[in-house]
């Protein structure tokens, strides 16, 4: 095939293109340019998309033996995922910006230019598998899978996309970039969003969004516990940072429950409200397995899978979960797996809306 192979400057993507190239494909190699002002997305192993890693993914096509090209996508790439992460957050929700970028930026905006440019496949270094049926499933390393971030593809663009690595652990990746004379083998991982290079997602929040006082309560009394400069810089399930001038009765400590935009209202409240066994969401990306179906869903890129029941009726998905889980954000993905003998299988995914404690859940916490 004549494939893209998308190269950010760091080990994945090399190794990626390169084993492409081994494949026989006909291999050219782009760095996505996504910062403005590319001298500012990066702080040590933070961030990414900077000159450095530009200059680093050239070096490695220069080894392998492909040509290589840069593309400016800086306007879009702010357009569909900074002020889309700035304008989630601004209406009470937690984006998951990679996987904003995943859909809109590499396998959208790209696909398309490389398609229009006679391109077969686009080539990226995520961990993670496409079976023999077509079907994305998880990495065989699970500490690295990338399944999660991919699972907003459509079928037309995983029949577009090339995955060289979901065979291999992270280790195997360093050690063969090593052989090949990559010199991005040592380098660290980007972490955290690649466009706050700091870490600091609040204080990134509040120069786009401004102060915005506001009250924190209880869940349970409606009590006035403390204030807030801007509700857009809590999250779902977050305990630090809520400075509340009012102890609880029972000495435990309060997480933040909800938030509300319309009212600038944080909720705060025990452990044990977080938990919810109802996951309501939007923007369905399925694949054809009729439902109701038994999988398992995981609900935070991070975070652990939960056995449920999955509904899919138009344009909403239904998630009764075996257990309750707690944490359950606005704005997330849920992505749903089904287990298989070689791997588990993404069933779809989509934007969570809502949990919801049954009553039974409810009863149980009194």
């Amino acid at each position: 095939m004549r494939v893209l192979a998308a190269m950010s400057g760091g080990v994945d993507s090399a190794v990626a293109a390169a084993r492409a190239h081994d494949a026989g494909h006909d291999v050219t190699g782009v760095h996505l340019a996504l910062a403005r002002n590319p001298q500012t997305f990066r702080t040590g192993a933070r961030g990414c998309c900077t000159l450095e890693d530009s200059r680093d993914a050239r070096r490695a096509a220069d080894v392998i033996g492909i040509p290589f090209y840069v593309w400016d996508m800086a306007e879009q790439f702010h357009a569909d995922v900074v002020d889309d992460f700035v304008a989630e957050y601004a209406a009470g929700r937690t984006p998951n910006p990679c996987l904003r970028c995943n859909e809109k930026i590499k396998f959208e905006a790209v696909l398309d230019r490389a398609v229009a440019l006679g391109f077969d496949a686009v080539v990226t270094g995520h961990h993670a598998r496409l079976g023999a049926d077509g079907r994305l499933r998880r990495s065989v390393d699970h500490g690295k899978d990338q399944s999660y971030v991919l699972a907003v593809l459509t079928r037309e663009q995983l029949d577009r996309a090339v995955f060289p690595l979901g065979d291999s652990t992270k280790a195997q990746v360093r050690e063969e970039a090593a052989r090949r004379g990559l010199a991005v083998a040592d380098k660290p991982d980007s972490h955290d969003i690649c466009f706050i290079a700091d870490g600091d997602t609040q204080g990134f929040l509040q120069r786009q969004l401004g102060d915005a006082p506001g009250d924190i309560v209880d869940g349970r009394t409606g009590e006035r516990l403390g204030g807030h400069n801007g509700a857009y810089g809590y999250t779902i399930g977050q305990r630090k940072g809520l400075d509340l001038r009012v102890p609880a009765a029972d000495g435990r400590p309060r997480y933040v429950l909800s938030i509300t935009p319309v009212t600038n209202t944080v909720t705060v409240g025990p452990k044990e409200d977080l938990e919810v066994d109802t996951v309501t969401a939007s923007r369905v990306i399925w694949h054809g397995t009729p439902t109701p179906v038994e999988c398992d869903v995981q609900l935070r890129a991070h975070g652990e899978v939960v056995p449920a029941v999955v509904t899919v009726e138009g344009e909403t998905l239904t998630a009764r979960l075996a257990t309750p889980a707690r944490g359950v954000a606005a704005g997330q993905a849920i992505v749903a797996y089904q287990r298989s003998a070689d791997g588990d299988i993404v069933l779809g995914s989509a934007t969570m809306t809502a949990g919801v404690a049954s009553e039974a859940l409810v009863a149980a916490r009194a």
